[in-house]
């Protein structure tokens, strides 16, 4: 498998691609493409392109969550389908892979919307659509989770606004992942980690009855955290005992210096590209 970024909010030095606080991978395992998150805006199609990357034979388009900097590309990814028709350019039509969740509207005060602007209506006129909360095999080696359970008591306690119609905050229910079964063990790659990093990985040691972790990428949901989830975190991957791991997106620096004493952490950002066997 190769995993590419097109979004995060930083690029490696001396490549000339664009960031923003947003997260978007280009995942090629064999015959099967996966774009997972679409970032904030269109740069996820600009730094494609200049890394002469195509998008054209999309089989998945994964969603982790609901949130702004994650799903507002969907309306620039239609643009770009769009064209290609318009132009009689071949393309897929991806099975958008999400939680049944994640088109709920979701604001705060002071935010009339930070959730998809995407409505499941307008969505399944371009993608075909399979909305579940169980995991789903992609193929033979890589799997979306689906809800993940939350059963430790350091993570997943930050609310996130409200949902239309219900009454109380927002935990991000549809925080969900993907994993891969390497042969060196398992690479867990994760949107945000609303769900809690911790509770992601243990629950892909079920879905895939493997306990090894090889890797794990992207944002583990440390910003500014309380002294009790980052206790519990370095606690916990001190004893998980993981290859390395590539924290970015909404991990902070201070976060990032203090997982580096119990783990290899490696560098990570837009143009990275990352395989496994």
């Amino acid at each position: 498998m190769k995993l590419t970024v097109l979004v995060d909010n930083n690029t490696l030095i001396d490549r000339y691609f664009l960031a923003e606080p947003g997260l978007s991978f280009l995942i090629e395992d064999g015959d099967t493409v996966v774009l997972f998150d679409t970032g904030y805006s269109d740069i996820f199609l600009k730094n494609a392109w200049k890394m002469g990357l195509s998008l054209t034979s999309i089989d998945y388009l994964v969603l982790s969550h609901g949130h702004l900097d994650h799903t507002w590309g969907l309306e620039p990814l239609i643009k770009y389908f769009t064209e290609l028709t318009i132009e009689k350019i071949n393309h897929s039509k991806p099975v958008l892979v999400a939680h049944p969740q994640i088109f709920t509207s979701v604001a705060a005060e002071g935010f009339a919307e930070f959730g998809t602007l995407m409505s499941k209506e307008k969505l399944a006129k371009h993608f075909q659509m399979n909305l579940t909360e169980d995991p789903v095999d992609l193929n033979e080696r890589l799997v979306f989770l689906g809800q993940i359970p939350r059963l430790n008591n350091f993570e997943s306690l930050i609310t996130f606004g409200r949902k239309d119609g219900e009454e109380t905050d927002d935990i991000v229910i549809e925080d969900s992942a993907l994993v891969y079964k390497a042969q060196q063990g398992l690479v867990i790659m994760t949107g945000c980690s609303h769900s809690g990093i911790c509770n992601i990985i243990e629950y892909a040691k079920e879905v895939c009855s493997e306990n090894r972790i090889f890797d794990v990428i992207d944002g583990f949901h440390l910003l500014n955290p309380s002294k009790e989830q980052l206790k519990g975190t370095l606690t916990y991957f001190k004893g998980l005992h993981p290859n390395c791991i590539h924290a970015c997106h909404c991990t902070d620096l201070q976060s990032k210096i203090a997982l580096s004493t119990v783990v290899d952490i490696q560098e990570i950002g837009v143009g990275a590209t990352v395989a496994y066997d």
